[in-house]
């Protein structure tokens, strides 16, 4: 595209000089621009090509001018801008718009037009059209595209982090971990599924009151506490703790405490990633009993080992306490001995003599 230079001469009179052409963009500074011309004209799809390439952009352009051929254009490449003439002999700007919202896709679609009128041309505003630009004064079609092109990324980004967020509350609304955000002062802000599960309480009946609602009577003052060790721990406190359900029960927690910053980094609340750890203070309690029980019943197996008092006469022993105890009774309370009763050969003989011959023959033989 041309354009004129103007040079100041004596007594600030203004001589215009000849037409030159404007000058190259560097290779290195060129951007690459994904063009869909919508234009049935070749030679006013040149002239747009080649204002594109004077102000630095390689443009990259597919040109096709019906609505069959737009509709696979679109499906089967990505464009960054569509340039578009409002009026074509079978297809024109409200259709192309129409197409991209039946595809669903965000790309900015620009009129590039002859004369229309302004009523006509805020019609297509309203239909959607992101600008109109006259055909013969291209000027404004640069900053159109540019604008257009720093939009659509503010749209995808802002979509992608939507996406993001609606994935980790997915995430964080399905955990089995009671999570919960509050603010500065306390007032809880977030309370996922796991929450409702573990404390009994809805989102809707704990979100806007206070933390303790779920903080027991004597641990009221433990929220302070956490809170400036969260200070002073760059943004993250571990402890284990009680919590109250809804029903007024206690419930024994693992509690990670986080700080949620600002995009200055300041510090505006907590969240907090509660696990129920009441099974496992259960089973570690019925282990130090189970060992406590143990290491009695090793130390009164031990007293076996020793000097016994026992009776020459009776065959009691006496126990550390004092007491007299039958010798099957002592033994079976200090070790995991059982007695079966029986009468071994001397006392058959001495007792029972006309049974001594007949319990003989039938005991076995003796090893030698």
């Amino acid at each position: 595209m041309a354009y004129s230079v103007l040079r100041f001469i004596r007594e600030g009179d203004m001589k215009p000089i000849e037409p030159v052409e404007a000058p190259p963009t560097a290779p290195s500074q060129r951007r690459t621009l994904r063009v869909l011309l919508v234009e049935d004209a070749e030679f006013d799809a040149a002239l747009l090509l080649r204002h594109l390439e004077t102000n630095g952009y390689d443009a990259r352009h597919r040109r096709v001018w019906s609505q069959a051929d737009m509709e696979e254009a679109l499906k089967t490449e990505t464009w960054d801008v569509i340039l578009c003439d409002y009026q074509l002999p079978d297809f024109g700007v409200l259709p192309a718009l129409e197409l991209l919202r039946k595809l669903k896709l965000d790309v900015p679609l620009i009129v590039v037009s002859g004369t229309i009128g302004e009523e006509r041309a805020v019609g297509l505003m309203k239909a959607g059209a992101s600008d109109f630009i006259v055909k013969g004064s291209l000027s404004r079609l640069i900053p159109a595209i540019e604008r257009e092109l720093r939009e659509a990324r503010g749209r995808r980004e802002r979509a992608a982090a939507l996406e993001k967020l609606s994935y980790l509350a997915a995430m964080v609304d399905s955990a089995e971990e009671a999570i919960i955000g509050q603010n500065l002062e306390g007032v809880i802000t977030t309370w996922n599924t796991g929450a409702e599960r573990l404390y009994g309480y809805t989102a809707a009946e704990a979100v806007g009151r206070p933390v303790s609602l779920i903080v027991p009577l004597a641990l009221r003052g433990e929220r302070e506490q956490l809170m400036a060790k969260l200070w002073r721990a760059d943004g993250l406190v571990q402890v284990e703790t009680t919590r109250a359900r809804k029903d007024g029960s206690p419930v024994e927690v693992f509690l990670t405490l986080s700080a949620i910053r600002n995009s200055d980094g300041q510090m505006v609340g907590a969240s907090s990633i509660a696990s129920d750890v009441t099974e496992r203070k259960k089973m570690e309690w019925e282990r130090t009993r189970l060992i406590a029980h143990l290491n009695e019943m090793l130390s009164k197996v031990k007293t076996l080992s020793g000097l016994l008092p026992i009776c020459a006469s009776c065959k009691k022993i006496r126990d550390d306490r004092g007491y007299w105890q039958q010798l099957e009774t002592f033994v079976g309370e200090h070790s995991g001995a059982e007695f079966s009763h029986s009468i071994c050969p001397d006392c058959m003989k001495r007792l029972y003599p006309q049974f001594a011959p007949a319990v003989e023959a039938s005991e076995p033989p003796k090893k030698d």
